[in-house]
């Protein structure tokens, strides 16, 4: 389990009603527990797990990522709704569930989530800067009048030694 690294993770994180989040079965994998049993711990101690930290998923919810071929289909789910756990939600199920492995999983699970965050946050900063940069050169045709003015005077000076910035003939 030492192996485990943050792309295998990650690759088990999905985006389901606008919120980073992740299903009791590759938990349960990644716990190494069944996920009848995960579940089993989940609802003995159903008041640590409110909206935010967990839901079900709908039937729609199901359909739509085997259509997005995200899950190869409902069998692999087992015969019931899963439960989608949220960043808190991961954080608690190592409370419930009690073992090292749940705790060193929860951990790496965790900075795969701040992983996630960051990202999101280094790309966001990047799309406003391109969109900053677009608004810029696209803000009418002045700019681009002052370019070719520039690039034509470039290329239409003679050859005067004032013209030749850093030459002395």
């Amino acid at each position: 389990m030492k192996s485990l690294q943050i792309e295998n993770i990650n690759s088990k994180i999905y985006e389901i009603r606008g919120q980073n989040v992740m299903l009791d079965r590759d938990l349960a994998i990644l716990y190494n527990v069944e996920t009848r049993a995960l579940k089993q711990a989940v609802k003995r101690n159903i008041e640590r797990f409110p909206n935010d930290f967990m839901f079900q998923l709908s039937e729609s919810e199901v359909n739509s990522m085997v259509s997005q071929n995200v899950i190869p289909s409902k069998q692999h789910l087992g015969g019931s709704l899963p439960y989608a756990f949220t960043e808190q939600g991961v954080a608690m199920l190592s409370a419930v569930l009690k073992s090292k492995t749940a705790v060193d999983i929860s951990i790496r699970i965790m900075r795969t989530f701040v992983e996630l965050r960051r990202f999101a946050l280094t790309y966001d900063e990047l799309a406003k800067k391109i969109d900053e940069i677009e608004k810029r050169v696209t803000s009418g045709e002045e700019t681009d009048i002052r370019i070719i003015d520039v690039l034509n005077q470039l290329m239409n000076s003679d050859d005067k030694e004032s013209d030749k910035i850093g030459f002395i003939k």
